[in-house]
């Protein structure tokens, strides 16, 4: 008999078998096994009839969960069941924090072990910390996963209480949720803030200075910037009121604007300067702390512009493959090991000088970290470099932060001096600004990325020449310079993560779904790493405002979040709290009830952008403005691509002109000598090709190339567009045709072959109307990119052959479920006990011919059976109907 061990993922059993005795038996449970229904088909026949199992949480019966194995994971739960009878012990190795104690406890309830059953923990996947694990089991964590079960509780009540209300008083698919609405809530606020701004302007001066040249020295050019004019600080973009545009009240400024700005110039010009003022300020920079889940989410995202999804799949990857510790965490803690091996690395690579005199420890503020005991860092007592550990793509990317950060935390202090000189010349007091790098101490290893561009060369010396007070360096160049005050900038994924934080939303394991459901569900798309809310936001955020203001106020959710602490350490009681969050005499469910029907929809459907004369409402099929045109009433679509900030008078005009007086004419097509109208869609503006009719009811339409504006198109342009797809000719090898064409996600070529098609985009300064054949066939030579290129890419493990039936290659390769055998498009696991190299190619065509779909004729010939031979089994339908009933019922007892 053997030892079951349980983890997640076939990643991490592959990973963790290498470091268990050879009588232990490695399984995947694929995550989660049980969890609330995700749809009614899920619900349990037995309760179906129940109002309560719509919520999945009976909240009369002690808010008692309904848990189901879902469809896709059946399978998975018997081949564990079947494994259990082969062992003589269980070991439940899921991760480390509240989601994975949740995991082994759902895992000890469905399998039932009657063998000795321990719970064990890690943080990462090396020999060191497994042992150490095996010999440190425990018992499943009930206060932990009470928690757990309590925060899944509640989140289900305010999804699937709110929800529902949208999609009466909104529009139909829409969600709400206990996290997801306060962080739509700050989008939508700072895009109230933003179309709220009031542009201001002012004006300065810049000059290029340089010192008078010694003999044999060198003439060196600085730079320096109007700050003063007579005694008075010059104003900048801080001194502006958003509100007004205009300069704050109560601020004692002098504005430049542009003719006052010249004059200055002019009277200034060939005057003489002088240095008036000196200052040297030492400064000291510390290493940032080690990354948790948060900060790496922000700085990846800085840094390799990874979404908090993207960055935490890759670091789940690296993980699971042993490369890392776990990465959901909210401790900045390193463990002594780590702390040696981290001040091992930089006494090896940058020498002892480099080294923080004494070891540095972090601690963690935050009295709710306690997701895992220590910060993401490079798994085991040594730190593999990045260029030894053979990763390549993000992971490498990934890595190398992990390990630049983590090894600079017990690296020296930065040392830098900040140079400031003043200088005179008549009234006018300028400034430059120098900083001299000392000693780079921990900047040799990293530097923390930046939000603003400009803050990215803060690192980089600007050296000062060596002037004293009383100098008189000579001016080269003098010019005015025009300034606009900027909005506040729209949220990144990292500084949306950071606020969240910073506001105690949510947790840090949680905050990569939140973005990821917020754009998918489409109240917010992802523009240049901005995250812009759609009108649809505003529309959700106004009700809940409006009605529900505690599930959207960031206090009550942050409170919210440390009751849920609370519980997991005993502070607090689950049931109570519950009791009173969702049936109190405040609580949602009442609220919910109460007001309804108080919400009307028209009021809830309208976005107030405080436009005149006009109404923006949500509609089935998006956004739409809504104008009286005398007694009639206009309604015109508003484009996916326009966001609410971007929406002004202007746009509003221009669309509903061209439902009132028709679309603007581009001309006459001189081939149909049909008229070319433009249009502006929801999908952004297109050409068409005559007047939509009963005899034309399709006019022939095109696109407009996302670089093109619609005052730019020429009848030339529209024709060659309305002409797409453009046969370029043949290729050369297959004597199949070539094509150019506009598509959804851009311009592309495209090979029409036997095979199928081969697609490629075309690159920037490529042209649709104008790619030549010759160019088709070089972008069609080079490796297929992006989208669904994947299988393409993915170099095979090992080859075994070819398949005798169809002489197709027989390959192993690396998934993201562990190692497969694929043929053609089939695809089947590598069996328990057997390896990359044990595989023969008959062994693995054994497999490929068991994996073969069974039961489908079996299906058809059901589904086609007649009428008379369906009613002679209706009995037995009745009958087996009952049987099933009364055992489902069975099954949810004993579960």
């Amino acid at each position: 008999m053997s030892t079951l061990v349980i983890v997640e993922s076939p990643t991490k059993a592959k990973t963790i078998r290498n470091y268990l005795p050879s009588d232990y038996r490695v399984e995947a449970s694929m995550g989660h096994v049980r969890d609330l229904p995700q749809s009614a088909s899920e619900i349990p026949a037995a309760v179906k009839g129940e109002e309560w199992a719509k919520l999945g949480v009976n909240v009369e019966s002690n808010f008692e969960p309904l848990y189901v194995v879902p469809k896709t994971k059946k399978q998975v739960v018997s081949q564990l069941k079947q494994a259990l009878k082969e062992a003589s012990e269980l070991i439940l190795a899921t991760d480390e924090d509240r989601e994975g104690e949740s995991i082994s406890w759902h895992l000890y309830q469905l399998l039932k072990p009657k063998v000795p059953t321990k719970r064990m923990v890690f943080h990462e996947i090396t020999s060191e910390a497994i042992k150490k694990a095996l010999k440190n089991t425990r018992t499943v964590d009930e206060q932990l996963v009470r928690a757990q079960e309590t925060r899944r509780i509640l989140d289900r009540l305010v999804g699937y209480t709110l929800s529902p209300l949208l999609w009466k008083k909104i529009a139909w698919g829409l969600s709400a949720g206990r996290v997801q609405s306060v962080a739509v809530r700050l989008l939508v606020q700072r895009e109230r803030e933003r179309r709220a701004f009031n542009q201001g302007s002012y004006w300065d001066l810049k000059a290029v200075l340089s010192q008078t040249a010694n003999k044999g020295s060198k003439e060196q050019s600085f730079n320096s910037v109007l700050v003063s004019l007579a005694g008075t600080k010059l104003a900048t973009g801080s001194d502006f009121d958003p509100a007004t545009g205009k300069i704050a009240a109560g601020r004692k400024v002098v504005l430049l604007n542009e003719e006052e700005a010249e004059a200055l110039k002019a009277r200034i010009t060939d005057k003489t300067w002088k240095v008036t003022n000196l200052d040297e300020r030492p400064v000291t920079r510390k290493p940032a702390p080690p990354f948790t889940t948060s900060t790496l989410q922000q700085e990846s995202n800085r840094k390799l512009r990874l979404s908090a999804r993207d960055t935490m799949r890759v670091a789940q990857n690296l993980y699971e493959q042993g490369y890392i510790t776990y990465m959901r965490t909210d401790s900045v803690h390193l463990s002594e090991q780590a702390v040696t091996a981290a001040r091992e690395c930089v006494q090896k690579l940058y020498g002892n000088e480099f080294l923080s005199p004494q070891p540095r420890k972090y601690t963690t503020k935050s009295k709710s970290a306690q997701e895992a005991h220590e910060a993401i860092r490079p798994a085991g007592s040594s730190f593999r470099t990045p260029q030894e550990t053979g990763l390549s793509g993000r992971e490498l990317q990934l890595y190398d932060l992990i390990w630049k950060r983590t090894v600079a935390c017990q690296m020296a202090d930065a040392k830098q001096t900040q140079i400031t000189m003043h200088l005179l010349v008549e009234d006018a007091g300028f400034r430059s600004s120098g900083k001299r790098i000392d000693f780079p101490g921990f900047l040799r290893a990293y530097v923390e990325g930046s939000d603003d561009p400009e803050a990215a060369l803060e690192d980089k010396e600007v050296i000062l020449p060596n002037l004293k007070v009383g100098d008189n360096p000579s001016c080269k160049e003098l010019q005015t310079v025009g300034h606009e005050t900027q909005p506040p900038a729209r949220f990144t994924e990292a500084t949306l993560v950071k606020t969240l934080e910073s506001e105690g939303i949510g947790r840090p394991s949680t905050y990569a779904s939140i973005i990821g459901t917020i754009v998918d569900k489409g109240y917010a798309q992802l523009t240049n790493n901005a995250l812009i809310p759609s009108f649809t936001a505003f529309a959700v955020t106004k009700l809940l405002e409006t009605h529900f203001s505690e599930i959207v106020d960031p206090s009550f959710t942050s409170k919210m979040e440390q009751t849920l602490d609370d519980i997991s350490t005993g502070e607090a009681e689950w049931l109570p709290y519950l009791k009173k969050f969702y049936l109190g005499e405040k609580g949602l469910d009442t609220l919910v009830k109460e007001r309804e029907s108080q919400i009307d929809i028209n009021t809830s459907r309208t976005v107030d952008l405080n436009i005149p004369d006009v109404k923006i409402r949500i509609g089935k099929f998006g956004a739409y403005l809504e104008a009286e045109n005398g007694d009639e009433v206009v309604t015109a679509s508003i484009p996916r691509d326009l966001t609410p900030s971007d929406l002004d008078p202007e746009k509003v005009e221009k669309l509903l002109k061209q439902k009132t007086e028709g679309p603007d004419q581009v001309g006459i097509h001189p081939e149909t000598a049909q008229p070319i109208f433009m249009l502006i869609g929801p999908y952004g503006p297109y050409v068409q090709l005559g007047e939509k009719s009963e005899e034309n009811p399709k006019p022939k339409q095109a696109s407009l190339p996302k670089n093109v504006k619609p005052e730019d198109v020429t009848v030339e342009m529209a024709v060659g567009l309305l002409a797409l797809p453009r046969k370029l000719g043949e290729h050369p090898e297959t004597g199949a045709s070539v094509q150019a064409n506009l598509g959804r996600f851009g311009p592309y070529v495209v090979h029409n072959a036997k095979e199928g098609k081969d697609y490629r985009s075309l690159k920037a300064g490529d042209d649709v109307l104008t790619v030549s054949l010759e160019r088709a066939l070089e972008l069609l030579s080079q490796p297929k990119k992006g989208r669904g290129s994947r299988s393409n890419a993915k170099k095979p493990l090992r080859e075994l052959g070819s398949h005798p039936d169809n002489e197709e290659p027989v390959n192993i390769y690396e998934g993201p479920y562990g190692v497969y055998i694929k043929h053609g498009k089939t695809n089947v696991g590598i069996p328990e006990g057997e390896t990359v190299e044990s595989i023969t190619l008959e062994k693995a065509l054994e497999l490929l011919a068991n994996k073969a779909p069974k039961g489908k004729s079996t299906r058809k010939t059901t589904k086609s059976k007649t009428s008379s031979t369906k009613k002679s089994n209706s009995t037995k339908s009745k009958a087996s109907s009952k049987t099933s009933t009364a055992k489902s019922k069975k099954k949810t007892e004993t579960s």
